[in-house]
């Protein structure tokens, strides 16, 4: 099993070259800029496991995405949005939404890999306008939030948190539509979760995602990311 040791030069191997089942592809490195957007541009994304390893650059043999045509919202998904009570932003509060996207438990997630080095690098891609947020508020209190990286037109989702039952899925459901309107492709979830796969998404092979990761960022949607508040 090979892992590769990253040095100084913004670089890495051939995201097929995995070998290690977790998807780690290579170790070390740094959060800049320039490298976090190669790293997303080859479906390689950075990970910790815990507040103090070194960095941890994946690539999973199996992808969690959602498409358009297969985005969703069931029976009882969407009753529970629907019933939902709530004002949406976008890139209003992203350095509060990365706060709680840390600090908020998770009831299948010890700990939190979203240390202060990743909040510090995903402010800087914010400033850039790579990295995005949206938001839910109650009574002028967030109470769930998301954010990611945009290139081309894939949308690579990073974090959620939920202080409120059914805050995240509502902001996700009023958040992806608009996407797909944008002329968005492609949602990349990074691995399987309970919650996106009930809005359909699903696990495709390494190098089926990489295919449709390449036509994807090739593409140029029609505006990089919801403005308009609701």
């Amino acid at each position: 099993m090979t892992i590769y040791l990253l040095n100084d030069s913004i670089a890495f191997p051939d995201p097929r070259r995995t070998e290690d089942p977790s998807g780690i592809l290579a170790v070390g490195g740094d959060l800049s800029p320039s490298r976090l957007l190669l790293a997303y541009s080859l479906g390689i994304f950075p990970w910790y496991d815990d507040a103090y390893s070194p960095i941890l650059w994946h690539c999973p043999d199996d992808r969690f995405v959602i498409r358009p045509e297969h985005y969703r919202l069931g029976r009882t998904l969407r009753k529970s949005v629907k019933n939902f009570e709530g004002h949406y932003t976008y890139n209003r509060s992203f350095s509060e939404v990365l706060d709680l996207c840390a600090s908020v438990p998770r009831h299948d997630q010890l700990g939190t890999w979203l240390n202060e080095d990743m909040k510090t690098a995903y402010l800087e891609l914010h400033k850039l306008g790579y990295a995005q947020s949206a938001e839910v508020w109650r009574d002028g209190r967030l109470i769930g939030g998301l954010y990611g990286v945009t290139l081309g037109a894939v949308f690579f989702g990073e974090s959620m948190f939920s202080l409120e039952p059914s805050a995240s899925k509502a902001l996700f459901a009023q958040l992806v539509p608009q996407l797909w309107d944008a002329g968005y492709q492609l949602i990349d979830c990074q691995i399987y979760t309970d919650h996106l796969a009930r809005f359909g998404g699903l696990e495709i092979e390494r190098d089926t995602f990489l295919s449709e990761l390449e036509v994807a960022l090739s593409a140029k949607p029609k505006r990089k990311w919801p403005s308009q508040s609701t």
